[in-house]
């Protein structure tokens, strides 16, 4: 049996998956942000969080282009990662990092597993412009992980 090629509808829904993915990834470093005032390497978090919000608005604007509707909200990832943040933030600054790099893991998985999931042209941004970024975002909180054990 031949697998078919993912088409426009398809991809547009995972498309709009990855969105919440870094939609989710945006709210959780603001609210590490909002709790690690005086973290050394706080400039290392806001450039990640610069970095989710950009792959956000690429994928949007991909959404927009093979003519979907772009997800506004990270919806079900969101209340999950509000959750985890909150547990961890409170906990203090070793697990709010441990619970970030957690989230690059996810957000790392999920593009490698999902990218059969696209049309070509979808396939190529992600694989030249998204997944570079999240591959290091992750090394950046797993380095930062390590730095803090």
């Amino acid at each position: 049996m031949l697998e078919s090629k993912p088409g426009p509808d398809q991809t547009i829904d995972q498309l709009n998956s990855f969105l919440r993915g870094e939609l989710s990834a945006v709210e959780t470093y603001d609210q590490a942000l909002a709790k690690l005032q005086d973290f050394p390497q706080r400039p290392t978090l806001e450039e990640c969080e610069r970095s989710h919000a950009e792959r956000a608005r690429l994928l949007a604007e991909e959404v927009r282009r093979l003519g979907g509707e772009p997800s506004e909200s990270a919806g079900i990832w969101g209340t999950f990662a509000k959750a985890v943040e909150g547990t961890a933030a409170a906990l203090g600054t070793k697990a709010a990092i441990a619970a970030l790099e957690e989230g690059e893991d996810h957000g790392r998985d999920d593009y490698k597993r999902d990218l059969e999931k696209l049309e070509l042209s979808a396939r190529t941004i992600i694989e030249s412009r998204i997944l570079p970024e999240q591959l290091r975002t992750h090394r950046a909180m797993s380095d930062l992980k390590k730095m803090l054990s």
